[in-house]
């Protein structure tokens, strides 16, 4: 059986530095779990305090809200939030105007960007996280 195991080192603005490790079953709400202490930590920007510089109604305002509850681990595409946010708010948006949302938050360096002719993109932490997996007898 196959043990996993989650590292993730922390320097906050003052110099400390703060590693956690998670081993054993990782789960995806554990995960978020350790990424929101890490944030109560402090090293963490969140995407809340730049959300505050966006008018709370605004279309950029609500996709950045979307994101960071709907996928604060994980990959996600244009597609993905246009789908998400008709839903939620029930008016539609372009999938243009997503893009654009998402290239304009990956340029801020709040967004991962992956892929050229399907992108794709992930919340981007100041943190550095790696994973491993141990095989035991």
């Amino acid at each position: 059986m196959s043990t996993k195991k989650v590292k993730v080192d922390v320097s906050d603005k003052e110099g400390n530095k703060f590693t956690v490790t998670f081993e054993g079953r990782v789960t995806r709400q554990k995960v978020i779990q350790l990424l929101d202490l890490v944030e109560i930590l402090g090293s963490v920007s969140s995407a809340t305090e730049v959300n505050n510089s966006f008018p709370e109604g605004s279309k950029f305002g609500k996709v950045l809200q979307l994101i960071e509850k709907r996928f604060p681990v994980g990959w996600f595409s244009s597609k993905d939030i246009q789908s998400i946010y008709e839903n939620i708010h029930g008016e539609s948006i372009g999938l243009s105007t997503v893009s654009t949302y998402l290239n304009r938050l990956a340029q801020r360096g709040m967004l991962y960007k992956s892929g050229s002719a399907m992108k794709r993109y992930r919340l981007q932490h100041e943190t550095t996280i790696s994973s491993s997996a141990e095989i035991r007898p």
